[in-house]
């Protein structure tokens, strides 16, 4: 079995084999002086990060017609070399090269975006260090592809946060003051992560009467066994619950689904001291901790003969023993809670846990307040349905689906629009039958 490589930084000059789970973002071929042709292409991992990758030309045949772009897949194995490339279109400081026993298996990824951006820093933006009324082309020295007019909703909504020529005299006027107001209201991770919300202990969840914003530090227990098992079919773009997952139907958020897919929602008992509460794990958090979609597994069981939402694979047992910091949404009515975001990193959780949480119900900073019912937070913008999160019989069912997951070093990496941690090819191996708790 290949060693799982977790992301495109992970690929190194090592003698070990390995598989990694992207997208090809681009592909093209090269002519040199002597009529030889051979292929290059940029793939991207589910974090975004990019390696670019030769195919030579004894092997161009094999590939050419398999290749496409934009399409997800597994590869295992190739060599590893020193990216020295004359035109680098990725700064990854390696590049792949296929060998004759690399293999290719395309394989339905969503947690890999389609595309990927990389803007002009605003703190320029705001300085005045731009053009906009023309249009720049140079040598591409970290590009591939131009796009000219492309109608890309990331792009345009970019191109309306530019400055207008009256704002860019102002902003000329004060660059100074500006570029001190623009470091200086930015939050941390942190305070973004505790921002609106009613940090407290898990304790005092208990005491909550009315559906609420928190932010707690507690450690993952148990798994709290439904009937429904650890997965529900959804759509393929959001997560919406399919109501039939042996139908082809048209999604409320517009997507024509052919076959839904599975996604996790798993419930697990958290305990931070003697107190005990409910959390509602779903796709995007799961996916992130685990490093594969739920369809990704369950398509593993499928083929190791087993179909069963009530068999949890032993990869689910990641999710357990981990202290973490969340931020959730309290349902008293259900007596649980749904996570919206959560991280593991240890500095992050304990600056939480020292800075933020107290035992008086009352937060440490401005940032952490309770939230009114009817608050359009930055993550609420599909509010969770109360009897959605604990009915999955419900027509719709709905989970953030912009997720945000703090990442090791305090990044915001969105899992929905910008894909989950890496996904893995390794197969579940054996697995276990977990018996409701009481």
């Amino acid at each position: 079995m290949s060693r799982k490589v977790d992301s495109v930084k992970d690929i190194n000059d090592s003698k070990e084999t390995w598989r990694l789970a992207v997208r090809i973002m681009d592909v093209w071929s090269v002519v040199n002086n002597k009529g030889i042709e051979h292929l290059e292409m940029i793939v991207m991992d589910s974090l975004g990060d990019r390696i670019q990758v030769l195919i030579r030309h004894d092997h161009l045949l094999k590939w050419k017609e398999v290749i496409k772009e934009n399409m997800t897949c597994i590869i295992n194995n190739g060599s590893v070399y020193n990216n020295d490339f004359q035109w680098k279109v990725c700064d990854h400081s390696n590049k792949i090269v296929f060998l004759g026993g690399t293999t290719m298996k395309a394989i339905e990824l969503q947690n890999i975006p389609p595309k990927g951006y990389f803007f002009k820093d605003f703190g320029e933006i705001l300085q005045g260090k731009c053009k906009t009324d023309r249009l720049e082309v140079s040598n591409a020295w970290s590009g591939s592809k131009l796009l000219i007019n492309e109608d890309i909703p990331e792009i345009q909504d970019f191109m309306s946060k530019l400055p207008t020529n009256e704002q860019k005299e102002k902003l000329t006027q004060s660059a100074k003051s500006l570029s001190n107001w623009s470091g200086g209201s930015q939050y941390s991770p942190v305070e973004k992560f505790v921002h609106n919300a009613k940090c407290m202990s898990l304790s005092q969840f208990c005491k909550i009467k009315h559906e609420t914003l928190c932010v707690t530090v507690a450690t993952t227990l148990k798994f709290v066994v439904s009937k429904y098992g650890w997965f529900y079919y959804g759509c393929t773009r959001c997560s919406s619950k399919a109501s039939n997952p042996e139908k082809a139907y048209e999604c409320s958020c517009g997507q024509k689904v052919e076959q839904p897919i599975p996604r996790y929602k798993i419930e697990i008992y958290v305990s931070n001291g003697e107190s005990k509460y409910r959390f509602v794990f779903w796709d995007s958090e799961c996916a992130a901790i685990l490093g594969m979609t739920a369809e990704f597994m369950h398509n593993s069981m499928v083929e190791n003969g087993e179909d069963d939402p009530m068999v949890y694979p032993d990869e689910l047992e990641m999710l357990l023993n981990k202290k973490m910091a969340f931020r959730v949404k309290v349902q008293p009515t259900f007596s649980q809670a749904s996570v919206w975001k959560l991280c593991d990193d240890e500095a992050f959780v304990k600056e939480i846990e020292n800075d933020y949480i107290v035992e008086d119900n009352q937060s440490k900073t401005e940032y952490a307040k309770l939230v009114p019912h009817k608050e359009n937070f930055e993550t609420s913008a599909h509010t969770l349905s109360a009897s959605g999160e604990n009915d999955p019989e419900s027509i719709i069912l709905m989970t953030p689906t912009k997720d945000v997951v703090i990442a090791d070093k305090g990044e915001e990496v969105d899992f929905e629009a910008s894909g989950a941690t890496q996904l893995s090819g390794t197969k579940p191996s054996k697995k276990l039958k977990i018996e409701s708790s009481s």
